[in-house]
């Protein structure tokens, strides 16, 4: 399966992208790194740049349908970018339009709130947007990760770093059973 990590340019968290892309790709899957630009993308580490990563597919040219599923890694820069990105607000509704599973961390829910597809589902964050999901119309936990089918698609949430072994087995799991 061909798997699409979206990321802005610059403050996406490192482990957020690496740890679930090396998952990925430890299960047989293609991982894909679609960005608002061309290029590299500057990951962090909190707030100190890491490394850089090659960008694979931009969001104006790449087209949810060739994809079986999204991951939108966190880090408080990134989902922000993104959100103020139409081609990359459009390239998430996408999936979600087209019933394809999504899974997002920490900060990444913001993006999914830009994009309204928040409203009815029951997700996990970083603690900090619990206010902004319940006003876009979600239902906030504080659990290590979160499923929830009460939408178009499945939809996997998980709050930190911390979470990340949870998180990859998870949307892992979601990702191979919405493909079979």
């Amino acid at each position: 399966m061909r798997i699409a990590f979206l990321t802005a340019p610059e403050g996406v968290e490192q482990v957020e992208l690496t740890d679930p892309w090396q998952a990925a790709k430890d299960a047989g899957h293609e991982p894909v790194l679609v960005s608002t630009a061309p290029g590299e993308i500057q990951a962090f580490d909190h707030l100190d740049k890491a490394d850089t990563f090659p960008v694979d597919e931009v969001t104006g040219e790449a087209s949810a349908d060739a994809f079986g599923g999204l991951v939108l890694p966190g880090g408080v820069a990134n989902p922000d970018f993104l959100r103020t990105d139409e081609q990359a607000v459009a390239f998430v509704k996408a999936f979600f339009d087209q019933g394809l599973p999504v899974a997002a961390i920490c900060h990444a829910p913001w993006t999914l709130i830009e994009a309204d597809v928040v409203r009815g589902r029951v997700l996990t964050s970083w603690p900090s947007l619990r206010t902004d999901l319940e006003n876009a119309g979600g239902t906030w936990v504080d659990e290590q990760v979160k499923v929830c089918d009460h939408g178009p698609n499945k939809l996997v949430t998980s709050r930190k770093p911390d979470d990340l072994k949870a998180f990859c087995e998870t949307y892992l799991d979601v990702f191979g059973r919405e493909a079979a």
